[in-house]
């Protein structure tokens, strides 16, 4: 059985962008780069919602990538490789492959793909992951907090929900950001 994983970036005052939607500020070295390509490694498939989807399309397409490290060139075909499921309701098609389009979000549906999968699952973008949170799907958070206060925007973590957190794991990474892992101990 997967398990279900949320994982992002975070500012320190908790938010995943901006008030203006700017997420510049978490943009990965490639020490923390690295990290993310060894986590998504061990993904079969990423959840997305429509604006997460529309940030991570582009590493569909090889045009950019010729003047990057080698570690963004790696993430690329990492991410080319896992299945996607986009819930939209009003996206017409998808442009990547391994993608196909959901039009709600349904948590039995989810606990089935769980359930049936072998490697674990992510889930990406505040809205889908509220979701996700609030029907106890979600195992495992990984978050990587970034040495920035943005005071405000869209927040990481589902306002309204409580749930008991247990630490797995923890590092701290050259560029100040902090690494931390928990498992949901009190799913409903």
């Amino acid at each position: 059985m997967g398990r279900l994983i949320y994982a992002a970036n975070v500012s320190l005052d908790g938010f995943l962008e901006d008030e203006t939607g700017a997420f510049d500020w978490s943009v990965p070295d490639e020490e923390v780069h690295a990290f993310w390509n060894e986590h998504e490694r061990h993904i079969g498939t990423s959840l997305y919602g429509r604006r997460m989807y529309d940030t991570m399309r582009v590493w569909e397409s090889d045009d950019w990538l010729a003047d990057q490290p080698a570690v963004a060139r790696e993430y690329a075909g990492i991410w080319r490789d896992t299945d996607k499921i986009v819930y939209s309701t009003t996206l017409a098609g998808v442009s990547t492959a391994r993608t196909r389009i959901e039009r709600t979000f349904d948590p039995e549906a989810v606990r089935r793909l769980k359930e049936t999968s072998g490697p674990d699952l992510s889930i990406g973008g505040a809205g889908i992951a509220a979701e996700a949170f609030r029907h106890g799907l979600v195992d495992e958070c990984v978050l990587l907090l970034c040495p920035v206060l943005v005071g405000g925007g869209k927040p990481a973590l589902p306002r309204g929900v409580r749930l008991d957190l247990e630490l797995l794991d923890h590092r701290r990474f050259g560029n100040g950001v902090v690494y931390l892992r928990h498992a949901v101990r009190n799913r409903t």
